[in-house]
């Protein structure tokens, strides 16, 4: 099988696979392929927004204190493989080839989703490289997302929940926190981000209680004073600035860092300054990301009205200090586009709306005329519109913050990788 062959094999499955109702699917693929998830250990995340983040700043403690770290992660951000990665490496060609047609030949006709597949082919990786440790990512949800056939796990995260894939999860924030504790096992533990409404850690401790989980509580930091763009946290005295921009890195970095200290329990040497290092060196792609240069261009993939209204509190921020803001902006109707457009367009000087960066982007005029009663709107490409945005930024002292979509950043940043 070569490279065309594996992403034709892998792109023949749809996203869903299908309505279900147990894991009963995703452990049979598991079965198929002799259940290499019972070999490895984990760190399993869920929450709404977040969890990229806070998977990062753990894998890399972890990764950095000399343990060889899987990372699993979706959706890639600028090709398939780099959902798949061990350290700082992504799965190569000819491993995804191999693996991808060794599951192809277990599989038989059955109709798995594409994520499904991914997470059978990553972890017949993990366990072939001999990973010590994968920190691993939900797709959607929790209780019935395919990861969470794996066996419990060194320790659960739980990140920011709020209201997102509301269809499959439930329209209240209680429905979702539910689907979000189904990761917690019997015999492990769970840590919460701090930053959840009190109904939701409510949920999540009596989830762990019932099933014989322990309740982690929150390491011993505190947030330090004004970072400007950035959110920095103080650990016995010493001040922590995380590598990436956003008030709400303080929140994922305190979470990441309760999670190392909450590891070496279970027997991982992970020192404070490899959780140092982690925390202020870290950084995510389109994930509020801040490239600096002229002008500045922030990138971020949120695309639910919480994650929007964390880059929101930047926008903000910047334009306190008198920088305009130039956003070139698309989203996908499966989200409130709504809601989302009018937070970025209330911080914005002028506003681009694209389309086009996936099946299911919102119509680009729609885009505008839902900004234009609170900023100017300009339609066009996206190529058409960065170069306006970027020029009208740079005469300005502006910023351009492209946003509304991972798919849209995702494009962007491939685009334009210098």
């Amino acid at each position: 099988m070569d490279i065309q062959e594996c992403m034709s094999f892998i792109n023949s499955y749809t996203k869903s696979g299908g309505k279900i109702t147990d894991l009963s699917r995703a452990q049979s693929l598991m079965d198929s392929i002799g259940n290499p998830e019972k070999r490895l250990k984990f760190v399993h995340i869920a929450g709404t927004n977040g969890k990229g983040s806070t998977l990062e700043y753990i894998a890399n403690a972890l990764q950095f204190s000399g343990y060889k770290t899987g990372k699993f992660t979706s959706p890639f951000v600028l090709h398939y493989n780099d959902r798949i990665r061990i350290n700082d490496d992504e799965i190569d060609d000819e491993s995804l080839c191999q693996l991808a047609e060794k599951v192809r030949n277990a599989v038989g006709d059955r109709e798995y989703s594409q994520f499904e597949i991914t997470m059978a082919i990553a972890m017949l990786w993990y366990e072939r490289e001999k990973c010590d440790v994968v920190v691993l990512e939900t797709g959607i949800g929790g209780l019935l997302d395919s990861t969470n056939v794996i066996p419990p796990p060194l320790l659960s995260v739980i990140t920011s929940i709020s209201l997102d894939h509301t269809a499959i999860l439930g329209d209240t924030v209680e429905k979702i926190a539910e689907q979000k504790a189904g990761i917690i096992k019997g015999g492990s533990a769970v840590i919460l981000s701090e930053d959840n409404p009190d109904r939701v850690r409510e949920i999540v401790r009596n989830t762990a209680e019932n099933r014989g989980a322990e309740f982690v509580e929150r390491a011993d930091y505190i947030p330090a004073a004004d970072g400007g763009l950035f959110s920095p946290l103080i650990y016995k005295g010493e001040t922590l600035k995380p590598a990436m921009a956003g008030v709400h890195q303080y929140y994922n970095a305190g979470t990441a860092l309760t999670a190392c200290i909450y590891l070496r329990s279970k027997g991982f040497d992970i020192p404070d300054e490899k959780i140092k290092q982690s925390i202020t060196t870290t950084q995510v792609k389109a994930r509020a990301q801040y490239i600096d240069g002229e002008p500045p261009v922030i990138v971020d993939g949120g695309h639910n009205p919480s994650g929007v209204s964390m880059l929101s509190l930047m926008l903000m921020y910047l334009t306190s200090r008198n920088r305009k803001i130039y956003a070139v902006m698309g989203m996908v109707s499966s989200k409130d586009y709504v809601e989302c457009v009018r937070t970025v367009a209330e911080h914005c000087e002028k506003l681009f709306a694209v389309d086009g960066f996936a099946p299911n982007s919102v119509a680009k005029e729609d885009i505008a005329e839902t900004a234009d009663f609170l900023t100017e709107t300009e339609t066009g490409t996206l190529e058409e519109c960065v170069e306006r945005a970027k020029e009208l930024a740079k005469e300005n002292g502006g910023v351009v913050a492209v946003c509304g979509s991972l798919y849209l950043a995702s494009e962007y940043l491939n685009k334009y990788k210098k």
